[in-house]
């Protein structure tokens, strides 16, 4: 799974468009929110599960499937402060703790340990439990609160930008609470991050878009490139499959419209291969990852084009490939939303030969959603 908890806001001024939405810890929620109020639904059903019409929210973040969110308003009203982080309870419909910044609150991520706020040039660490403030970091201006989170107990690490001119991130030790590496991924400011759940490994993008990097967290030096296309595009999301260890695939989400699924267990396979050969250990390793098309799938026109999405990997299940006799294939279903108030499932498949189909399992309509009901397949 991917970092944890993805999350986006939009600036967006129409009612009908969601402020913001974010997958749980496990990816088996997610929440968004309107101009009215926020919503939780379950990923595997569609159901609807709460809602609240309470006005508008830029950060409702859920702590796996408890009954506590974190909430930051939009500042429409007055008790809807963006400085002002609250820890409800869903179950109460009241609020437990409350915390007030100087400056907005730009992002929040939790744990059952942690507690992470992202301020533009601040982010705090608190005892989940306790609310005991542990450490604040100094940021540059990270005016989108760009961040991710591996909520695993066991790699518990926070990325944040580290400059303003290039691609660098910061990677903080959230258990431990220390500075672990700074990495140099991109020549261009970064445009979206992401860690895997256990932390283990971290992938970004910059604002070109076109070369997606995966860093190794225990060896910052060693990464792999993966060319997502020619053209500069924005990465509005990404995530890794939800593997303890390695995870299988890492998908991005672009302002194209298009998803993108890269083979990372092929790529790091392949690369161990081709550096006991002569001719592949004279090569650098990033050009032929970023080359290799046998890593890379793509399906156009998932979103449409220009609107702002996330999409996360809710699992990976090995299949019986029915092209071939006794061999297994691999699915993957992937979770979107969308900025304009739709939910979509898509499966890939991928068999022993190398090829790819995509099917589209699951669409509805998050803002008509009634309480209670489950969501089959509808147009809409």
């Amino acid at each position: 799974m991917s970092s944890g908890s993805q999350s986006s806001s939009s600036s967006s001024s129409s009612s009908s468009q969601i402020l913001c939405a974010s997958f749980n810890q496990d990816n088996s929620g997610f929440a968004i929110s309107t101009r009215d109020g926020f919503k939780i639904f379950d990923s595997n059903t569609g159901r609807l599960c709460y809602e609240r019409a309470s006005g508008a929210f830029v950060v409702v973040e859920m702590l796996y499937s408890s009954s506590l969110l974190a909430i930051v308003g939009g500042g429409e009203q007055p008790s809807l402060s963006p400085r002002r982080l609250c820890l409800f309870n869903t179950t109460t419909g009241t609020a437990l703790r409350e915390l007030n910044f100087l400056t907005s609150v730009l992002a929040v991520r939790l744990n059952k340990k942690r507690l992470v706020v992202v301020l533009q040039e601040k982010t705090y660490i608190y005892d989940s439990n306790t609310l005991a403030i542990l450490d604040a970091i100094d940021t540059v201006p990270n005016v989108k609160g760009l961040c991710a989170f591996s909520p695993s107990l066991d790699g518990c690490f926070l990325a944040l930008p580290s400059s303003t001119t290039k691609g660098s991130v910061l990677v903080y030790n959230v258990m431990e609470l220390h500075s672990h590496c700074e990495i140099d991924a991109h020549r261009s400011p970064l445009a979206a991050i992401v860690m895997s759940f256990n932390g283990m490994y971290i992938a970004t993008a910059s604002e070109q878009g076109t070369i997606i990097r995966v860093h190794l967290v225990s060896e910052a030096t060693k990464s792999y490139s993966f060319r997502r296309g020619t053209y500069p595009s924005t990465i509005f999301s990404l995530s890794f499959g939800p593997s303890t260890q390695l995870p299988e695939i890492l998908v991005a989400l672009s302002s194209s419209g298009s998803i993108h699924v890269f083979s990372l267990g092929l790529a790091i396979n392949q690369r161990g291969r081709r550096s006991s050969s002569f001719l592949g250990s004279l090569l650098p390793d990033s050009v032929n990852d970023a080359f290799d098309p046998a890593h890379h799938r793509v399906l156009h026109n998932a979103v449409p084009p220009g609107v702002r999405s996330n999409v996360v990997v809710r699992k990976v299940d090995k299949i019986a490939d029915t092209s071939l006799s006794e061999s297994v294939a691999s699915r993957a279903t992937l979770s979107v939303i969308t900025f304009n108030g739709h939910f979509l499932e898509y499966t890939v498949d991928v068999n022993t030969q190398n090829e790819s189909k995509w099917s589209l399992e699951r669409e509805f309509n998050l803002l008509a959603v009634i309480s209670g009901e489950e969501q089959h397949f509808q147009l809409v």
